[in-house]
C-alpha cells in the first residue's frame, strides 16, 4: 500500500479509501447486497491487513448501522490513531427548518449522533454530503468550524458539489477564520469526467483532495461487456447515472478489459491504476473479499502514457445526474443548462 497527504491537512491517507455504504443493518438500507456486521467486518479487517488505513461511511448508510458497524470493528482490528475515519452528514429536514433549528444546532446534532454510532470522540474528516440550498452557508462553515474547535472532527471535506460552491466556501472560510475543506468527494471515474471541467483544476490549484465516490461505476468498470451482477441489475441509481450512456461507455468498458488481459490482472486493477493517476484516494465500495483485494493491488500499477491515452480517447461528454442534480433548486437546474458538442449537458 502507498499512502499520502491528504490535501492540506496533516492526515498520511491509504492511496485506497474502503467505501462503507453497503455495510449496516439490511432492514435499513436501499440496497440488496448490504452485508451484515459479520461480513463486513471481515471486509473490514482484510482491508486493514492489506494497509488500508481510510474508511468512509455516513450518517445516512443504513440509518447509522454502517457507522455503527464500522466503529465496532476498528476498535477491535485497529489502533484509532492509526486510522483515519470519515463519516458525512445531511442538510437540514424540513421538520427542522420549520422549528427552527439553525444550521449550527443541526451540525452539532449531526456529530454527537455520528460519534455516538462509531463509539469515538472525533472523527478525522466529516464531510458536508451535500449542498443544503436552504441554509445560509455561513451557519454551514461555522457550525463546522465550532465542531472542528470543540475537537469533534479533525478537519472537515465535502461531497456533491460544483466548483463554484467549494471555492465560495472556503473564500467564506479564509475570511472568517474557519476551517476550510481540505477535500471533496464526487462523482469522478473513467467513464464519467466531468469533473475535469472545473473541480480538477481548482483541487490542483488549492491542493485540496479528490476522494472521488463510483470508481468503478457501480461495477461497470470491473466487469467484462455482457457479464453481469445483482448490483448492476438492482441498483437503481447507477442506472440512472449509466444507462443514458450505456454504448458510449461500452467502448471505453472494453478497452479496460483489453488491458487487463494483455496485463494478466483484473479490470478493477486497470480502472483503478488510471483514476490513481487523477485523485487522492478513490471511495472503492467493497461488499466482497476480492474487491478490497483487487482495489489494494491497483496501486502498485503504473500505465503506460500510450494505455492512459488509449482508455481516455473515446471519452465523450455526459449529462451530469444523480444527487448534483437532484439536489439542485428547480430554477438553478433551468440556469444550468449549456451545450457542448452535440450535446446538452445538465448542470
Amino acid at each position: 500500500m502507498q499512502y499520502t497527504k491528504l490535501g492540506n491537512s496533516e492526515l498520511n491517507v491509504s492511496r485506497i479509501c474502503m467505501g462503507c455504504m453497503g455495510f449496516g443493518d439490511a432492514k435499513n438500507g436501499q440496497h440488496s447486497w448490504t452485508l451484515d456486521e459479520e461480513h463486513s467486518r471481515e471486509i473490514i479487517r482484510r482491508g486493514l491487513e492489506l494497509g488500508v488505513n481510510f474508511f468512509d461511511t455516513a450518517i445516512g448508510y443504513q440509518s447509522g448501522t454502517s457507522e455503527q458497524y464500522v466503529g465496532r470493528a476498528l476498535r477491535d482490528f485497529a489502533d484509532r490513531e492509526k486510522v483515519v475515519v470519515a463519516t458525512k452528514f445531511l442538510p437540514r429536514t424540513q421538520a427542522e427548518i420549520q422549528d427552527g433549528v439553525t444550521g449550527q444546532q443541526h451540525i452539532e446534532r449531526m456529530i454527537n449522533t455520528s460519534l455516538k454510532n462509531l463509539g469515538m470522540d472525533y472523527v478525522d474528516l466529516y464531510i458536508y454530503h451535500m449542498w443544503d440550498y436552504e441554509t445560509p452557508l455561513y451557519d454551514i462553515m461555522d457550525g463546522l468550524n465550532r465542531i472542528v474547535k470543540a475537537g469533534k472532527a479533525r478537519y472537515i471535506g465535502i461531497s456533491n458539489c460544483f466548483a463554484y460552491q467549494l471555492a465560495k466556501a472556503n473564500a467564506l472560510a479564509e475570511r472568517e477564520g474557519f476551517a476550510k475543506f481540505v477535500s471533496v468527494q464526487s462523482h469522478y471515474n473513467l467513464i464519467f469526467r466531468e469533473e475535469e471541467r472545473e473541480m480538477v483544476r481548482l483541487c490542483a490549484e488549492d491542493n485540496i483532495a479528490m476522494t472521488p465516490y463510483s470508481s468503478l461505476a457501480g461495477g461497470r468498470l470491473s466487469k467484462h461487456p455482457g457479464e453481469t451482477s445483482k448490483r448492476l441489475e438492482e441498483d437503481s441509481y447507477a442506472k440512472l447515472k449509466y444507462d443514458s450512456t450505456a454504448k458510449q461507455d461500452a467502448v471505453i468498458i472494453e478497452r479496460v478489459a483489453e488491458l487487463a488481459e494483455k496485463r494478466g490482472v483484473s479490470m478493477t486493477e486497470i480502472s483503478l491504476a488510471w483514476l490513481l493517476t487523477k485523485v487522492t484516494a478513490p471511495v472503492v465500495g467493497a461488499t466482497k473479499m476480492h474487491h478490497i483485494e483487487g482495489a489494494a493491488k491497483a496501486v502498485d500499477i503504473t500505465l503506460t502514457p500510450e494505455e492512459t491515452d488509449y482508455l481516455e480517447e473515446a471519452y465523450v461528454p455526459h449529462r451530469l445526474v444523480g444527487v448534483m442534480v437532484q439536489n439542485t433548486p428547480a430554477a438553478a437546474k433551468e440556469q444550468h443548462v449549456w451545450s457542448t458538442g452535440s450535446q446538452n449537458i445538465e448542470k
